[in-house]
């Protein structure tokens, strides 16, 4: 089984050795739901010359069997979006490879944790990188709070996550009998979660998530409409930045050569409305090509 990252951006940014393992494979997997790509899996498959499965949550961590059966006498390709084990799922499926004797060769890319250098903060001035789930009216955890306040207190950068929510069952629809269905995509939004962070901020007080702490959005890292705007958390609130994925970041003390390079980023940020607008473009014939395939 080859295990293979896939960078952020698009179907072009596997490395060649990548490339080369990918296309000598019987079946190749894309892992799809601790993040996504900029292309869709039709396009993957023109591109390597066969059929692309996505792997969804319960085929990796439920049915891997489907995954690690053709892999004992035959090549398979698990591609990840990212960094092969950026996720703890990944290194799961690698450990149950080995316990069947299957020989697991990795091959490793750019990932968010890595690419955030694009804003001109420098990496080793992070501290632990947080998680931001979707809330809802009765379901609203703030543990990862603790986490940015014990970076604050050495002075670090936060890297925030953002919630993903693919293939989501609709338990209304199962209640009320209508078998099995699932809810649309959600990707959350870098306004989104500066909205809720300030909520959770109302709610502990600590002054690390004020309306005033300088942040900054990232949306589409890697790919042609990527998009970084600087500003304060309250900004952010109330800033579009058009199509997934969005990342968030949480500024530590900044360094004056951090600074210089934020400043290009700062709001208001003119292109802006036209990136956006390019993005969703673009969103909207990738949608269109899914529709006809």
């Amino acid at each position: 089984q080859e295990r293979c990252g896939r960078t952020i951006g698009d179907h072009r940014d596997i490395t060649v050795r990548g490339l080369e393992l990918v296309r000598s494979c019987d079946r190749i997997f894309l892992e799809h739901y601790t993040s996504i790509l900029g292309v869709d899996a039709a396009q993957l498959s023109e591109f390597y010359g066969k059929k692309v499965v996505l792997a969804d949550r319960d085929m990796v961590e439920s049915e891997s069997d489907k995954i690690l059966d053709p892999a004992v006498d035959g090549g398979v390709a698990f591609l990840v979006v990212g960094d092969p084990f950026g996720a703890t799922t990944h290194s799961d499926l690698a450990i149950r490879a080995k316990e069947r004797g299957i020989e697991v060769k990795v091959v490793h890319n750019a990932s968010i944790m890595n690419a955030v250098g694009c804003t001109g903060l420098q990496l080793y001035r992070f501290g632990h990188t947080i998680s931001i789930p979707f809330f809802t009216d009765t379901w609203k955890p703030d543990s990862f709070y603790d986490k940015i306040q014990h970076n604050d207190s050495d002075k670090l950068h936060t890297l925030c996550l953002l919630d993903i929510k693919v293939k989501e069952q609709d338990y209304d629809a199962l209640v009320q009998g209508k078998g099995t269905r699932y809810l649309p995509p959600r990707f959350m939004s870098v306004a989104t979660a500066a909205s809720q962070l300030l909520e959770v901020e109302a709610k502990r007080g600590g002054g690390h998530c004020s309306g005033e702490r300088k942040a900054i959005g990232l949306a589409r890292v890697g790919q042609e409409s990527q998009l970084i705007v600087f500003g304060t958390l309250a900004q952010l609130a109330s800033r579009d930045l058009g199509p997934p994925l969005h990342s968030l970041i949480l500024c530590g003390e900044l360094h004056e050569l951090e600074e210089q390079m934020l400043a290009m980023f700062a709001l208001p940020a003119d292109k802006c409305p036209e990136l956006v607008a390019k993005a969703e473009a673009e969103s909207d014939e990738e949608d269109e090509g899914e529709a006809k395939s």
